[in-house]
């Protein structure tokens, strides 16, 4: 959830089973509805948005994971 495209081919690249929401035509999904469809996948999240682990804090599961990025810059250069 706004990382870019080209951060899931990176990591594609290097090994991981990473595939981006708009590659599914699931760009505008809610974000408790991406939490709903990565706990069901047994995947993780990866994003900026704060929402998400806001939402694993209320709903009090152990899945899914979430990964939050805290940068200044959002390039995929950087």
């Amino acid at each position: 959830m706004g990382v870019s495209i080209t951060t899931m081919q990176a990591l594609r690249a290097a090994g991981y089973d990473a595939v981006h929401l708009r590659e599914e035509g699931l760009i505008r999904l809610p974000d408790p509805d991406v939490v709903a469809k990565a706990a069901q996948e047994q995947t993780v999240v990866l994003t900026f948005d704060l929402d998400c682990g806001d939402i694993l804090a209320v709903a009090r599961t152990e899945a899914p994971s979430v990964i939050i990025f805290r940068c200044e810059i959002r390039r995929p250069p950087r």
